[in-house]
């Protein structure tokens, strides 16, 4: 069987796909971002204290937001019920930046993929927001999918690079 775009009909034209006829199944999706930064940023997010307050806290309920509205900001995406979504940061190995890792959950009959992604995205935007005082010049990267479950395609995890 050949992959193709789901999101485009034979002519070419965009559609939404019709996931009616699907089976309500437990899907999740984990996803990732980096974002990387001067000391003087990172000690200011890992002591609470940027300009504008406890940037962390602000980034993962922000995060957690992002992935209810993706519908709202993705034109193709369904609208889901989701059942948990979980935002977290943590300072990388290196000390110069802030690793994000975004779960999301849902019963339903299409996967939470974007979901996960956009709330990685927005937290790692959110951080950037909340510090461009210290540094302007800090860069978001390596939004990624890291895990997904349940779902026709069945399970995916990112392999690790090989170090």
């Amino acid at each position: 069987m050949s992959k193709s775009l789901t999101h485009q009909d034979k002519e070419g034209r965009i559609r939404m796909v019709g996931v009616g006829g699907k089976s309500v199944t437990s899907r999740r999706a984990l996803a990732g971002a980096h974002i990387a930064m001067s000391a003087d940023a990172f000690n200011a997010i890992r002591d609470g204290q940027g300009p504008k307050g406890n940037a962390l806290h602000t980034a993962e309920l922000a995060g957690i937001m992002a992935a209810k509205r993706t519908a709202d900001l993705i034109p193709l995406c369904h609208p889901l019920p989701l059942t948990s979504v979980k935002v977290s940061i943590e300072p990388d190995n290196d000390g110069n930046g802030y690793d994000i890792r975004a779960e999301v959950i849902c019963d339903g009959k299409t996967g939470v993929e974007m979901e996960a992604l956009t709330a990685a995205s927005i937290a790692a935007l959110t951080l950037y927001d909340m510090t461009k005082a210290l540094d302007k010049s800090m860069t978001v990267s390596a939004i990624q999918l890291l895990e997904k479950s349940g779902g026709r395609s069945g399970d995916y995890k990112r392999a690790l690079p090989d170090t």
